[in-house]
């Protein structure tokens, strides 16, 4: 399985899961649902987030979402996680282990919940293994080179 760009994996408002992004439309983007790989419109209105932006609150420097991942999969074994819908003492008590420092006024147990369901998600349809930033600028320049040849 290839790797994860979590540049192109979306979280829209509003919406259930995880989303690839797909195109830009003239009035917003078309996205795919990771889990039903349905293609559906996303309006430019609609309240995006990229999962490479979103980083977790700590005590001292925020940690990116794909670190987060990471240390949840080897924890896990690359297995399932709990259930979002566990008790909130038992979900809260694994963040401290995965992430012993996080910021507890400011990481809410519904940020908990959201992360689960993202893992859980990306476990199913997609890949635990993260594309590295590097690698994206080589793609990059790559396709630059493809276009210039063309």
């Amino acid at each position: 399985m290839e790797k994860t760009d979590l540049k192109k994996i979306l979280s829209v408002s509003g919406e259930h899961g995880l989303f690839a992004y797909v195109a830009q439309s003239r009035n917003g983007i078309i996205a795919e649902s990771l889990a039903t790989r349905q293609r559906v419109p996303v309006s430019a209105s609609a309240k995006l987030s990229s999962l490479a932006d979103i980083s977790i609150y700590t005590d001292e420097a925020d940690i990116p979402l794909r670190d987060v991942l990471t240390a949840m999969a080897a924890k896990l074994s690359n297995g399932p996680a709990m259930s979002p819908k566990s008790d909130p003492k038992s979900i809260k008590a694994f963040f401290a282990e995965v992430i012993p420092n996080y910021d507890e006024d400011r990481f809410y147990v519904s940020h908990m919940k959201k992360i689960l369901d993202w893992y859980e998600d990306l476990r199913n349809y997609a890949s635990l293994e993260f594309v590295e930033d590097e690698e994206n600028e080589a793609e990059k320049a790559e396709e630059a080179q493809e276009e210039k040849e063309a």
